[in-house]
């Protein structure tokens, strides 16, 4: 499939982690962005270093508020970039009837709500222009049940086949959708994580900085999924494969291990 070069992109959760690698893969390829999060001084410092490649801005917006995300859907339909990137997102941990119900609302509205609103605002330009590309970022966990991560897994289902339709939506129309499935992930919200030089970080951990050039050479390569890693490929792969009833049996045993 033809690659797809972009000159301008906007995306959402670049203050830190994989979001923020994104950026810096995309600025070391030439690409213009405008970043979107809610730290107004990490976003400052990044545009401040990346400028010195491209031209960058800045939006401070919390996408799980309307005005967060109106915000954002009115720079996307005033200036349209050439690639969305939705990778702004949150995780909670614990039973889902013991946690704070307006955490896990607040959660849907980030993780769902804000990428739907801003894909459907850019979606019709990028048409027009008869190219264009949407990365959004999901997670395997969204291949399976997730006990103890309820609402997470949920969101990240939906992101997952909400992309898959999309993509057969606008095919052939110049319009490159991709997912992201990343694993586990090396990022400041990973605390507790094993030390990336021991058995489980080499097999099972991933840098933000290889997920985020994955998922760049996916979108413009056209490719509908990226799931970076072997031992993530493989997991992925398994779980497509495998009866949804088996599925289910494995993850309530990983729980309760």
């Amino acid at each position: 499939m033809a690659k797809s070069s972009y000159r301008t992109a906007l995306v959402t959760g670049a203050s830190s982690g994989i979001g923020e690698q994104i950026a810096r893969v995309l600025a070391g390829r030439g690409c213009g962005l405008t970043l979107v999060a809610r730290r107004t001084e990490r976003l400052d410092a990044l545009a401040v270093e990346l400028r010195e490649r491209v031209p960058v801005d800045w939006i401070a917006a919390d996408l799980a508020t309307e005005d967060g995300v109106e915000l954002v859907e009115q720079r996307l339909a005033e200036r349209p970039p050439e690639l969305l990137v939705n990778n702004a997102g949150v995780s909670s941990g614990g039973n889902f009837h013991e946690l704070p119900v307006e955490a896990e609302v607040a959660e849907v509205r980030l993780n769902v709500l804000a990428l739907l609103r801003l894909t459907h605002a850019v979606l019709p330009a990028m048409l027009r222009a008869g190219h264009g590309g949407i990365l959004n970022v999901s997670s395997i966990a969204g291949n399976q049940p997730l006990p103890g991560f309820a609402t997470y897994g949920a969101t990240k289902a939906f992101v997952t086949s909400f992309t898959e339709s999309l993509a057969f939506e606008v095919r052939g129309t110049g319009v490159h959708v991709t997912v992201l499935k990343p694993g586990y992930t090396y990022t400041e919200m990973s605390a507790g994580a094993p030390d990336p030089a021991s058995l489980p970080g080499r097999l099972l951990w991933l840098d933000a900085e290889q997920v985020a050039t994955a998922a760049v050479d996916a979108v413009t390569s056209g490719r509908l999924h990226s799931v970076p890693g072997a031992t993530w490929k493989i997991a992925d792969a398994v779980t497509q494969s495998l009866p949804r009833a088996w599925v289910r049996t494995l993850s309530s045993r990983v729980r309760a291990t």
